[in-house]
């Protein structure tokens, strides 16, 4: 009897070595890997606005579910007609709906709530931080559910 388990006990070792060997930490067992910012964009309905630079590499990370990042400066006046133009149905970022984290605008967005028909995600969410230097960080997700 016990040597059947004893045969198994190796294969299951390695099997959650693997899973935990390639989990960062999101609970999906799948590591991020670096895309181009303009397809995690374009997943969201977003595309690069003018004067933005990237900051950090753009990832995706999926197994079940579809998860898309980006960060990027942006010049800190430009935000809100970027957002108004991105998605003109969405109602107006605010900064009490950052949920007490950090942001100083934040818009969440889903098929009810503004996010435009034919896009491949299922919910955006924009974060922005802005800067002493007139600059905004733009913290931007694209995920299916």
């Amino acid at each position: 009897m016990t040597l059947p388990a004893l045969v198994l006990l190796p294969l299951l070792v390695v099997l959650v070595g693997l899973v935990l060997s390639e989990s960062d930490g999101r609970g999906d067992g799948r590591a991020a890997e670096h895309v181009p910012c303009s397809e995690a964009l374009r997943f969201g309905g977003a595309a690069l606005p003018d004067g933005a630079r990237p900051v950090g590499a753009c990832t995706l990370q999926g197994f079940q579910d579809t998860h898309y990042g980006a960060a990027f400066r942006m010049p800190r006046t430009g935000v809100q007609d970027w957002l108004a133009h991105t998605y003109p149905d969405a109602p107006a970022p605010r900064a009490d709906t950052c949920g007490g984290g950090d942001g100083d605008l934040c818009l969440d967005l889903g098929p009810a709530r503004g996010l435009p028909g034919g896009v491949d995600a299922h919910a955006v969410q924009v974060r922005v931080e802005y800067g002493a230097d007139g600059t905004a960080l733009v913290r931007f997700s694209a995920f299916t559910t």
